[in-house]
Order: structure tokens, then sequence, then C-alpha cells
């Protein structure tokens, strides 16, 4: 039986040491290879709405510009259903390899606390990448209901028998925990601007601390007497969780300069949406907050989804 010396104990300890840094470099170069080749084929942006909404008109106005960034093709797809839960799902699932991300929105950090059996944690199942924009929901109601204010149509709603109808976008939505088809509506402002334009829809408030530069003679929540109210429907990017932190981090300089171009912005102004361009971290911390924020409202007003 041979007996180590201390000569060999020093050669072992150096080959193990030799190995473990040769298996770190094979996996940092792999990792950079993978960031200098990328993208090698078309992109797929999940839209976990129907087209024509806020999400689509967003995610198709980033898409056209990324896919001449990249010089590779972005495919918007459509994956509605269940609160922008089924899009999300797919994405979650997908290969962490940057071909496959994900149009979020402010609506993903709702869902969590009131579907009881999704498949994946919308914080951990997904790296961000920056949230491309911010756009103020807007109260409305339709030109037959006579209030032209927030306190008057309070009013009404509270002596009308039957009931006044409203509009949602669906359970487990910012929509539907702040309100509401038929005599009033919560909505993004971009479905509802032409209409509000044409006199078919007339606008009460925005829910966002300030007013919405597409609407800027509608007072906001808190001007028309609601205090401390301060609500906005975000939308940004995000890809599976694991895709390799070069692939985010290049995602994100090329999203932030198309979103902060003044192209960009005029393209957001006609649709009442406000660009931002955040760093991955500071997305990651708006989620955080809002699903913690969320997650208080919908145990006080006991909203729950079976599903």
């Amino acid at each position: 039986m041979a007996t180590e010396t201390p000569l060999n104990r020093t050669n072992n300890t150096f080959r193990r040491r030799a190995l473990i840094i040769g298996l770190v470099s094979a996996s940092l170069a792999g990792a950079t290879a993978m960031a200098q080749t990328w993208p090698a084929k078309p992109i797929s942006l999940v839209v976990p709405f129907a087209t024509g909404g806020t999400t689509d008109v967003l995610a198709r106005a980033l898409g056209d510009s990324l896919s001449k960034a990249l010089a590779q093709t972005v495919i918007v797809e459509n994956k509605p259903g269940a609160g922008a839960t089924l899009g999300a799902d797919l994405v979650s699932r997908a290969k962490p390899d940057g071909y496959t991300l994900l149009m979020g929105a402010v609506h993903h950090t709702i869902a969590g606390s009131v579907y009881k059996n999704l498949n994946y944690n919308f914080q951990k199942s997904f790296d961000p990448v920056t949230t491309v924009a911010l756009v103020p929901n807007v109260l409305v109601v339709n030109s037959k209901t006579k209030a032209s204010g927030v306190k008057e149509l309070l009013a009404l709603a509270k002596a009308a028998n039957p009931p006044l109808a409203y509009g949602s976008n669906g359970v487990g939505t910012l929509q539907h925990l702040i309100g509401g088809q038929v005599s009033m509506s919560f909505d993004t402002v971009t479905p509802v601007l032409p209409f509000i334009q044409s006199g078919a829809l007339r606008a009460l408030a925005v829910t966002t601390a300030k007013r919405s530069s597409a609407l800027p003679d509608v007072p906001t929540m808190n001007e028309a007497g609601m205090q401390n109210f301060d609500l906005g429907t975000w939308f940004g990017v995000l890809a599976p969780a694991g895709t390799p932190k070069d692939v985010i981090a290049k995602l994100n300089t090329e999203m932030v300069k198309i979103i902060r171009s003044p192209e960009f912005g005029k393209q957001m102004a006609k649709i009442g949406a406000e660009p931002i361009g955040d760093t991955s971290e500071q997305m990651k911390q708006r989620i955080g907050d809002d699903t913690v924020r969320f997650a208080r409202l919908v145990k006080e007003g006991n909203i729950t989804v079976d599903r």
C-alpha cells in the first residue's frame, strides 16, 4: 500500500484546484461564447393577452425596433387566457436561452395572490429584463351615464336600482381589483383613448399620481377627491429564470436604447404610455414591491379565483 507523502499531497491538491479552475473557466467561456453568438435565430416575444390591447401594442412597437437592433426577427405571439397566466406559464417552462421572452405586466404581480394553483412563481421563475412603459388607468363612463365627475358617479352608483354594471378586463387583473362594462369601466388609456376622443366615452379621472400626457385635461383620482390613489399599469420584458446573464444584459442594453429614443417616445405618446427603460434590478424591485402591495389588497378584499 502506497504511503502519501507531503509532496504527493501537495501535487494532488494542486491538481484538484487546477481541475476546479478549468471547469469554472470552461463554464464562463461557454456563457461568453453564447452571448457573442446570440441571437442566432428568431426570438419569440409572448404576449399573454389578445391582439389589439395595450400589451400587444407595446410588444409590437418594441419588437419591430428590437428586430433591427439585433439583426434578427422578433416574433410576437399572443397567448391569452386566465388573467395573463397562461402565457406566463408557457414562458416559465421555456428553455432559458434568450429565445423565448414574456411581455409581462403588473397583472402578474396580482395573479400569484388570487390564483392558488399556478405552476410558476412570478418572482422566482423569471429574470427581469426591463420595464418598457407605464400606462395610467382611466375611469370612463359611457356617454349616457349622467355623471361628470367621480363623486357624482359614486352618488349615482349608491342610488342606482338596479345596480350599475361595470366592465372588467378579467379576474385577477388590475382592473378587477379597482373597479369597473356597461355604465362604467376602468381600463388602460391606450384602448379607450379613441373612444374618449370621439365622445363615445367620457373620462372622469386617471388613476396615477400625475395626469396623463394623453389626457392632460382629465384630473387624477386624488384631484377628484379620492386620496392616496396611485395605480398604473406597467409592462415589461422578462426571460425564463436561468437565462445567461450576458444575454439579459445585452437585451437590457438594446431595449433601453430603444425605449429612451425620441422615436419610441413619440409612439408611446400617441397611446398614452410613459416610457421607462430601467435596469433589471430596478424591475425586480418593482415586481417585489407590487407583489407585496397587491397581496395586501387581495387579502383585504377577500378576492379569490377558483382554478
